[in-house]
């Protein structure tokens, strides 16, 4: 069984290349958008998204591309080892996913600090970023998550 790994394992400056990939569905966006409740013409007409827009095909929904980057990283950074997600801040897209594009995850470590409150866990603060095939980054943020601390026997 994967796991995550504890709040001493993590350092400033740490980069994890995530292994997993995921190409993108057009059944995905649909399906998220749907149960999200975003009727947006940009993630669910094509025929809008051909005569209207600049891209000519519908956009990934940006937080199907948030959680999927997140979801991505958690086997090797926060599973099973973590108490709860604190945040997350500095979210960026700053390219357009489209149905078909294969997302790659980077996480860098951009600090850690024992929690004053809680003597059994420390607050680590991820920045993630994801790329289609391209190389393009398609989505970046900071998430700052309360993470165990190994037990001392």
């Amino acid at each position: 069984m994967a796991k995550g790994l504890y709040f001493e394992e993590f350092e400033p400056g740490q980069v994890i290349e995530h292994s997993l990939t995921r190409t993108v569905t057009e059944t995905d966006n649909i399906l998220f958008s749907s149960m999200t409740l975003n009727p947006a013409k940009l993630h669910l007409d094509a025929h809008y998204c051909e005569t209207e827009t600049p891209w000519g095909k519908p956009l990934v929904n940006s937080l199907f591309t948030l959680g999927l980057m997140i979801g991505i990283s958690v086997h090797d950074t926060t599973y099973g080892t973590t108490l709860a997600n604190l945040g997350m801040s500095d979210v960026k897209f700053p390219a357009p996913l489209f149905h078909g594009d294969t997302i790659n995850v980077r996480t860098t470590v951009i600090e850690k600090r024992e929690s004053k409150s809680r003597p059994e866990a420390g607050i680590v603060t991820f920045r993630h970023e994801a790329f289609k095939q391209t190389g393009d980054l398609v989505a970046a943020c900071d998430r700052q998550a309360f993470m165990l601390k190994q037990k001392v026997a």
